[in-house]
C-alpha cells in the first residue's frame, strides 16, 4: 500500500459528515447534476455494503453500493468512490472497491453496474456494457457504463432502464 497504514472500515451512520464533506470537495456542487447521483437518491447506499478507507484516525477515502435494477435484475450501484487527493494513486480506491465487492458477493449479490473509465476499473473486473443494452435516466457516457460480476453469467442477458431498487 506504498507505505500507508491503511484501515478498511464499513460506514456507520457516524461517518455521513465526514463522508459528504469529502464528496464536497472532490466532486464539487456538480455532482448532484450527475445520473448516478439522481440514482442513488431515489434509493439510498447501504451501510453494510459501503465502506471508509483511514490512515490514523483521518479519513481518507469512501465508497458506497446503492441497490438498484437494471430492467428486472437486481444489481448494485458502485459509488461514489472517492479518495482525498493526496492519496490517489496509491491505491486506496483499488482496495476500497476491492472490499466492497468480496462483502456484496458474501451477501449473495451477483452484479455491480457503475458510470466510470473502463482503463481504472477493469483491474477490479468491471467491463463496458454493450451500447443500448441498458440505459441511465439522464445523460451518460454509454462507453463509460461498466459492469462486474460476482457470479457467473450474472451480466448475461441484462437490459432495460437503470433504477432504484426500492423493494430491497
Amino acid at each position: 500500500m506504498n507505505e500507508l497504514s491503511l484501515t478498511i472500515l464499513p460506514e456507520t451512520a457516524d461517518d455521513a459528515l465526514a463522508i459528504e464533506r469529502l464528496h464536497e470537495r472532490t466532486f464539487g456542487p456538480g455532482r448532484f447534476a450527475r445520473s448516478a447521483f439522481r440514482i442513488r437518491e431515489g434509493g439510498g447506499h447501504r451501510l453494510e455494503l459501503s465502506f471508509t478507507a483511514r490512515i490514523g484516525t483521518l479519513l481518507v477515502g469512501s465508497v458506497r453500493l446503492t441497490p438498484i435494477c437494471i430492467g428486472d435484475t437486481k444489481a448494485l450501484l458502485l459509488g461514489p468512490l472517492t479518495v482525498e487527493p493526496p492519496f490517489r494513486e496509491r491505491g486506496v480506491g483499488g482496495t476500497l472497491i476491492e472490499r466492497a465487492m468480496k462483502e456484496a458477493k458474501s451477501k449473495g449479490h451477483r452484479l455491480v453496474l457503475l458510470v466510470g473509465d473502463e482503463p481504472f476499473y477493469a483491474k477490479n473486473g468491471f467491463k463496458r456494457i454493450a451500447k443500448g443494452q441498458v440505459q441511465m435516466p439522464g445523460p451518460v457516457d454509454p462507453a463509460r457504463l461498466l459492469v462486474a460480476e460476482l457470479a457467473d453469467g450474472a451480466s448475461a442477458g441484462i437490459s432495460g432502464m437503470i433504477h432504484p431498487d426500492w423493494d430491497a
